[in-house]
């Protein structure tokens, strides 16, 4: 039996050992189900136990059951076969997965009781509370009971009478607590000594602690022979490392941690880790953006650090491309960024204020190993997002992305040596570098003799600076509005937005343009709006584009998401062309796109690609792109549009804590397996009236019901029967957490 060393549990692993035996499996894995997978291997098996499917910490897209491997193992000898003399090998990830390939007996076994992964402080500290508040099955040996109390005292410790204990209160061997100290839910090792008024709240000390009087240590763990002065606050999520010293009258801030053998002299107040820094949050990233509010949690110390662990991850001496938004504070933060980055022995292409697309294409080309790009977040101007790109400029994988937060975490940079920071290089040609490609994809000579008459609302950003003249170089007549680029950051608010598309409409019909373009701040989002005036919601836009480019390609593939309306397939089927479904997400999407033969790639909220000129969503592209498709149609975007299949089309969102998704998947995937079913991402059901999908959020506490069909009585049926059924689940399952 093999049990991994970071974690607590009270099984009774005689079932799993009996289980083994009774299935003559070669290898057995204990089982269990947890509220939140996607931290851990997720494990699938059939009605006889035997494991058919592993997922390694997958996305919520991904999670059809909720069951997880814990990291407890029964095997027979000659499984030990698998492994090479001399080598290293994964059970998880290599011997596992081999075994499961060779179709050798490999069970699953699932059992209850209480289970955690201990191998970080929080959790550790979590698990000691659980142990405290009696959620754990422990036995602790030869007791000294104490009166009215839940407590367990060694024989040999000393306990004042007039010490307050309350909760769980466990004391080891040699230990001594004096006068009017107050004890609640903690542990104190051996030969610990705690003076008058001292109070200790949810913590662990380990062995030979030294508390001074007056002290307060709330939530906090302290190592082996730490020493703590007198008045001094330790607050929650604290850790100090082994023989510390702190003197009196300190302040440790919550969360802090304090290495080893480190002095923190009186009077002090410790605010960040000492040595090397703070932690910021659980999870930094959602997907490969990270988010926060601007010089509050993003700050330009929080922006280094996590420069310095993206390097980390990065071949010293490697280049990475830097770029942002007009707005000031991506600037600011960006400059801290590089100085991680230049710390940790790689070099910065620093292109400065430019369009995402662009950024994007310079990376596909060649010479760079990732990307980054600052911009004022879309949803709230208060704060700041830093996208993270690899070498091909497409959104980094989430094994990258916790790469990066591992290293932030754990504080492990890489430091240059003094004479081998990075360095700083600019690119003064990478708008030709753009425009020559942009150019080069497109019709000029149809372009040029349709000279279509746009208004393009460049939104105050930096596509202003090559959009218009792109244009030009085509023959567009073009009318720009919001050019002037603004440093202070803009207003995003849906408000803002439509108020600023009814302008463009109204001009759009003033002028008796072609079209109008509304250009998202990134250069990525684009909004449409047809000679009518009539401004196309994003699933209209992918709609009409869609067919443009089917009656104007005639061969070739689409590539849309698990969501995206059913009439696109109509449409290609007419077209003589095929669709590929994808996760929502931007990255499957570009990656489904490299195939040969794709035409386009588009999502669900404004953004398309044509891979001809790049995989990669290009807003700017896409401009002139639509109307090229319109030129060689002879359609315009509201005939277009007039052409698509009519369907009743549903999306609507159901609160769905963290702790319930997992469940709700699980539930869904239950619920499916005698229909026509397909889990690319969350669970989609197709019947004869249409379809229904059911996709936890990733980033939010939310369910996404998305339903579709040819007539509108039957799309609203499927709407209403399935909110009911995932309301349903989803309150059991509450109900359920709160038990």
């Amino acid at each position: 039996m093999i049990i991994s060393g970071d974690l607590l549990t009270d099984f009774d692993l005689t079932q799993a050992i009996a289980f083994h035996q009774e299935k003559q499996a070669q290898a057995t894995i204990t089982l269990t189900s947890v509220t939140d997978p996607l931290q851990f291997g997720v494990v699938i098996t059939d009605k006889q136990g035997r494991i058919t499917k592993f997922l390694e910490k997958p996305g919520w897209g991904e999670v059809f059951s909720d069951t997880i491997n814990t990291g407890i193992y029964i095997l027979e000898p000659e499984v030990l076969k698998l492994i090479p003399e001399g080598e290293n090998r994964d059970w998880a990830k290599d011997i596992f997965p081999m075994m499961l390939d060779n179709q050798d007996p490999l069970y699953g076994c699932n059992l209850t009781g209480y289970w955690a992964d201990i191998g970080n402080p929080e959790a550790y500290l979590e698990a000691c509370a659980d142990i405290c508040h009696g959620r754990v099955k422990v036995s602790i040996s030869e007791p000294q009971a104490v009166a009215g109390e839940r407590s367990f005292i060694s024989r040999d410790a000393q306990l004042a009478d007039s010490a307050e204990l309350s909760g769980l209160v466990v004391m080891g061997d040699n230990s001594r607590v004096e006068e009017h100290v107050r004890l609640s839910n903690c542990v104190i090792g051996r030969n610990c000594q705690i003076e008058n008024n001292v109070v200790l709240e949810n913590a662990i000390l380990w062995d030979n602690v030294y508390v001074k009087a007056g002290t307060s240590i709330r939530g906090a763990v302290l190592g082996n022979k730490v020493r703590v002065g007198r008045e001094t606050i330790i607050e929650p999520g604290v850790v100090i490392a082994d023989e510390t010293l702190v003197g009196d009258e300190v302040q440790v801030r919550r969360d802090v941690k304090i290495w080893p053998r480190k002095v923190v002299e009186s009077g002090a107040t410790v605010t960040t880790n000492l040595i090397w820094g703070e932690k910021w949050r659980k999870s930094l990233f959602e997907g490969s953006v990270v988010r926060g509010l601007t010089n509050v949690e993003m700050t330009p110390e929080f922006s280094a650090r996590l420069g310095a662990a993206y390097g980390s991850t990065l071949p010293k001496g490697s280049f990475v491309l830097a770029g942002r938004d007009a707005i000031r504070s991506s600037r600011m933060l960006k400059r801290s960024f590089v100085g991680g980055l230049l710390s940790a022995g790689i070099n910065v292409r620093d292109i400065k204020m430019v369009p995402l697309p662009v950024l994007r294409y310079k990376l596909a080309s060649f010479g760079e190993v990732g990307g980054i790009h600052f911009r004022q977040s879309p949803e709230d101007p208060a704060a700041t997002e830093i996208l993270f790109l690899d070498s091909d400029g497409n959104d980094i994988s989430s094994s990258s992305a916790k790469g990066i937060e591992r290293i932030y975490f754990k504080e492990n940079f890489r430091r240059a040596h003094h004479s081998e920071p990075g360095g700083i290089e600019e690119l003064p040609r990478l708008y030709d570098f753009y425009r020559e490609g942009f150019l080069h994809h497109l019709d000029r000579d149809l372009l040029s003799k349709a000279a279509p008459k746009v208004v393009i609302d460049v939104n105050h950003s930096p596509a202003s600076d090559l959009l218009p003249e792109l244009l030009a170089d085509l023959g567009f007549e073009v009318t720009e509005l919001n050019s002037h680029v603004h440093e202070k950051g803009i207003d995003p608010s849906p408000e803002q937005r439509s108020a600023a598309l009814n302008r463009l409409s109204r001009i759009v019909v003033s002028l008796e343009a072609d079209a109008g373009f509304w250009i998202g701040p990134s250069g990525e989002k684009v909004q449409l709006v047809g000679s009518s005036g009539r401004v196309f919601s994003n699933l209209e836009a992918l709609g009409l584009i869609s067919n443009l480019v089917c009656q104007a390609d005639g061969s070739g593939g689409l590539v849309v998401p698990i969501a995206a309306p059913q009439a696109i397939d109509s449409l290609a089927q007419i077209g003589g062309m095929s669709v590929e479904r994808t996760r929502l997400d931007g990255r499957s999407l570009v990656e489904a796109a490299r195939k040969r033969q794709v035409r386009m790639v588009a999502s669900m909220d404004g953004r398309f690609g044509f891979p001809i000129f790049m995989a990669q969503f290009d807003g700017l592209f896409l401009v002139a792109k639509a109307m090229e498709l319109t030129s060689r149609t002879g359609l315009t975007l509201d005939q277009a549009f007039a052409q698509l299949p009519k369907h009743t089309y549903h999306h609507l969102q159901l609160p769905c804590s963290w702790e319930c998704k997992g469940g709700l998947m699980r539930r869904m995937s239950e619920d499916a397996v005698d229909q026509q079913a397909s889990f690319i991402d969350g669970v989609r059901v197709d019947t004869e009236r249409g379809w229904v999908l059911v996709l936890p959020d990733p980033h939010r506490p939310l369910a996404h019901i998305f339903a579709e069909s040819a007539d509108a009585a039957s799309a609203d049926q499927l709407r209403d029967s399935y909110r009911d059924k995932v309301s349903g689940w989803l309150g059991e399952l509450a109900g359920a957490v709160e038990r």
